[in-house]
């Protein structure tokens, strides 16, 4: 099945589009942040993508990860939502987009499993100092906050 945004680029072309995204932030017990090495050499991200039509956020950063890292997670809170044209995006074959990002401080709650996305070339955690530029401009010091309260949907 085609996606909302194939959909979407087969009517517009490669312009510009506005999209309602969301990204996680997962941190482990040294408080290193992951972040995914994108198989189309983009470099380091956040797990994220956009929200499908019908799709609740929190579903949709839990199906990301999963897509994306293979790991289960559970949504603990809401870091902050951005955008703007910091947020717009030019992928190598040429496509625009402007993100809407929800960020989410998630949890690993099982063992991890096989990922299957084509999208991931690896994945790595990485201390502040460590910290390679991601695609977009999300605030380095959100990404490696305290512990998170819960939330709930």
């Amino acid at each position: 099945m085609k996606s909302y945004i194939q959909a979407l680029r087969e009517k517009v072309g490669s312009g510009l589009l506005l999209c309602p995204s969301v990204a996680a932030v997962i941190v482990d017990s040294d408080g290193r942040v992951l972040l995914q090495e994108k198989a189309s050499g983009e470099g380091w991200s956040l797990p994220a993508g956009a929200i499908e039509p019908g799709e609740t956020p929190v579903d949709a950063v839990i199906r990301e990860v999963m897509e994306e890292t293979g790991y289960p997670v559970s949504v603990e809170r809401i870091l902050g939502v951005f955008g703007g044209e910091a947020f717009r995006y030019t992928y190598p074959n040429g496509d625009h987009v402007e993100y809407v990002v929800t960020l989410y401080r998630c949890r690993i709650v099982g063992s991890q499993q096989p990922i299957n996305d084509g999208e991931t070339k690896s994945l790595r955690y990485f201390a502040p100092a460590d910290m390679p530029d991601l695609g977009l401009p999300y605030p380095k010091a959100l990404l490696f906050a305290a512990s998170p309260a819960s939330v709930s949907d």
